[in-house]
């Protein structure tokens, strides 16, 4: 009967294991996975403010969001230039997804908010595959602008004292 259990726990750690692993792999999917609120027919189709007012934030969503911005702004002049590295983008969306699993992970928004943030988020995470490579004929460089601009949308559609748009995207 002990080595049953000893199975049993060494299966069990070996799963919390793999799905570790899973995870250091794909921080932002394996995150959003965990995400699902259910209120997918809720979507709104593109960005909208809250009847003319920005949406609430919450504390991890300006502190993923500011670190997101502090992470994309100052690589726009290298990337423009041409001076960024296939793995010097590639490492960039890791981190910008890492943040994004964080904002994720850590959601506190109201439906209605979290839909619109949605939105937001799905842009960063298309301009993060085409800067890791992943989005087909799109450059790395346009994976980066395209993150940016999500950056700006947030800026515009929520309510984050002190955030500032990134100036000079393209």
């Amino acid at each position: 009967m002990k080595t049953m259990g000893f199975h049993r726990l060494t299966a069990a750690v070996a799963a919390t294991a793999i799905a570790a692993a899973f995870a250091s792999f794909a921080p932002g999917l394996a995150q959003a996975q965990s995400h699902d609120h259910g209120h997918d027919a809720a979507t709104p189709a593109k960005l909208s403010l809250d009847h003319g007012h920005k949406w609430t934030t919450d504390a991890p969503l300006r502190t993923g969001m500011s670190r997101i911005r502090a992470l994309v702004e100052p690589q726009l002049a290298a990337a423009h230039a041409g001076k960024l590295s296939p793995a010097q983008y590639l490492a960039l969306a890791g981190q910008v997804e890492t943040e994004v699993g964080g904002i994720v992970a850590n959601c506190k928004l109201e439906p209605k908010a979290d839909a619109v943030l949605h939105i937001v988020i799905g842009e960063i995470g298309a301009g993060t595959d085409a800067m890791a490579g992943k989005a087909g004929q799109k450059r790395p460089e346009q994976g980066l602008v395209q993150v940016a601009k999500a950056v700006n949308a947030y800026a515009g559609h929520f309510n984050h004292p002190g955030f500032t748009p990134i100036r000079k995207v393209q």
